[in-house]
């Protein structure tokens, strides 16, 4: 926003008295305005903060905030401007709403931390609600924080990188089981069970909340223009760029039906798959940004502060939540089996379901955020990136965190249980693949994904889920065989040495009638 020549010849005279000022500051929208823009002056040295009064005369009127410097009448009609010299201080200034919520999300976190400083574990039950939520809490604010982080990192890399550090909660709870089940082998089928139970949680109620929210608002704003019919978007059309993604993905979706093969998850596996977890950042740093990021709710908040102070809050941010989450993951994870004994229900069942709900709650209300707003494939992307994550990255350092546990070999090895859920796994996400593999994400897949992952709380016996995974699999050949022409594209994207300019219809979220 330009002030015109009366702020210049203002910053000139204030300049000219001596007193040095730094070259931006704030300018209020309009009387009784909670809206500030950015405003800069060529020969100013401090920060300042530039507020503007509207009025109805020309005259000058004094801000209620005790200025000591005001300029008098400009040719500006309505407008007024008081210059404050502002302290060093205000430099770290966060904004109220953002402010609020990071003060509440350590408050929530609160007792956890006493708990832990104190050594307090006075019941199971108690320590699984205060542990849990302050996992919650901190997750919210990591999550703000690698959203808005996005602003200095562009492109597929961005949210790459967002979608690692979103699932920093389920890392933590993963790892410390893994780790234990080095000296303690009854701890070995909770860290498979907390992976594969996030993992299909992801895919089989994450997509479809997108992709379902994402078509209901732009079904409303459709009908808004007077489409019916078959003139309402009934799919999510993703862009070209995400070939890379679901490329990856379902290369990693074939090379998981090793483990069960081999009934163990061999550190030589693991490593490959932290290498291919490398690969797909270094693959994903070389697509040409899409545009301008956007950003909502609190990442919108931080993304609008001046370079220096909206990286010393993310950097904040991240070693806060780091260390609330670190702190809390080895008495959540023992709340979580200890609750299982002290309420009568199986405590496989609560590591598989009720932690990654926790930690994957803030990704997915991030996630319908982006669709509400219409940004149903960047939303979506994110999640499919997570996807990766959790089949490379986590997946490859449960054998070195078994290891450095006290494990005996170099393995981690797999009872029949969680032979049985990785096989279900890996079969969901080959039908995911199936489903988006035409760069087309169809409303009735959706729901399809939500049926599938619900029928398998009903199918709890060992046949049961192999027959549930073979229908996965039968579901997935019959899209392979309709986008047969769909595959080597996807494929080979991995592998190309350049990958094309965004089109321009990659820019926007793009819905298909």
């Amino acid at each position: 926003m330009s002030l015109g020549a009366p702020w210049n010849s203002a910053c000139q005279t204030y300049a000219k008295s001596g007193i040095l000022l730094q070259g931006c500051g704030w300018l209020r929208a309009s009387k009784g305005s909670s809206s500030w823009v950015r405003a800069s002056c060529a020969w100013t040295k401090r920060y300042v903060d530039i507020l503007a009064i509207t009025t109805i005369a020309r005259r000058a009127t004094p801000v209620p905030y005790g200025a000591n410097e005001t300029f008098g009448q400009f040719l500006w009609p309505k407008v007024s401007l008081c210059v404050l010299p502002v302290a060093a201080d205000r430099e770290f200034i966060v904004p109220a709403p953002l402010l609020r919520r990071i003060l509440l999300c350590l408050a929530i976190a609160a007792p956890a931390m006493v708990f832990r400083v104190l050594g307090l574990a006075p019941h199971p039950v108690l320590d699984l609600v205060i542990f849990g939520a302050a996992v919650v809490a901190a997750s919210f604010m990591l999550a703000w924080a690698a959203e808005a982080a996005q602003k200095d990192i562009s492109g597929a890399l961005a949210i790459a990188i967002l979608a690692l550090i979103a699932v920093l909660p389920e890392y933590a709870v993963d790892l410390y089981y893994a780790f234990r089940s080095g000296s303690d082998p009854a701890y070995a089928q909770f860290a498979a069970a907390n992976m594969t139970g996030s993992n299909r949680l992801l895919l089989g109620f994450g997509w479809p909340l997108v992709v379902v929210v994402a078509l209901i608002v732009a079904r409303r704003a459709a009908s808004a223009r007077g489409a019916t019919g078959t003139g309402l978007p009934r799919a999510l059309q993703l862009p070209k760029s995400s070939r890379l993604d679901i490329g990856v993905l379902a290369i990693v979706a074939v090379l998981a039906f090793a483990i069960p093969l081999m009934q163990t998850i061999a550190m030589w596996f693991g490593l490959v798959l932290i290498l291919i977890f490398i690969a797909y950042l270094w693959r994903a740093s070389k697509v040409p940004d899409s545009g301008e990021d956007e950003f909502v709710g609190m990442a919108a908040h931080i993304v609008e502060l001046p370079e220096r102070r909206r990286r010393i809050l993310v950097v904040s941010m991240f070693v806060v939540s780091a260390a609330i989450i670190l702190a809390s993951a080895e008495p959540f994870a023992e709340a979580l089996v200890e609750s299982g004994s002290a309420l009568g229900i199986d405590s496989y069942f609560l590591v598989q379901w009720l932690a990654p709900l926790a930690s994957e709650a803030p990704e997915f209300i991030i996630a319908v955020l982006f669709a509400l707003r219409g940004m149903g494939t960047a939303a979506i992307g994110t999640l499919i990136a997570s996807k990766i994550n959790q089949w490379t990255l986590l997946v490859g350092s449960l054998p070195i965190a078994h290891y450095f546990g006290g494990g005996g070999g170099l393995d981690l090895a797999l009872d029949p249980r969680q032979v049985e859920e990785f096989v279900l796994t890996a079969s969901q996400t080959v039908m995911g693949v199936a489903i988006i593999i035409a760069l087309r994400f169809h409303r009735w897949s959706a729901l399809a994904l939500v049926a599938l992952f619900a029928v398998q709380f009903v199918v709890t016996d060992t046949s049961g889920r192999y027959v549930l995974s073979a229908v996965h699999l039968g579901i997935a050949a019959v899209l392979f065989w309709v986008h047969r022409r769909d595959i080597l594209p996807a494929l080979a994207a991995p592998f190309r040495r350049s990958l094309p300019e965004p089109a321009d219809d990659d820019r926007e979220p793009q819905l298909v009638r």
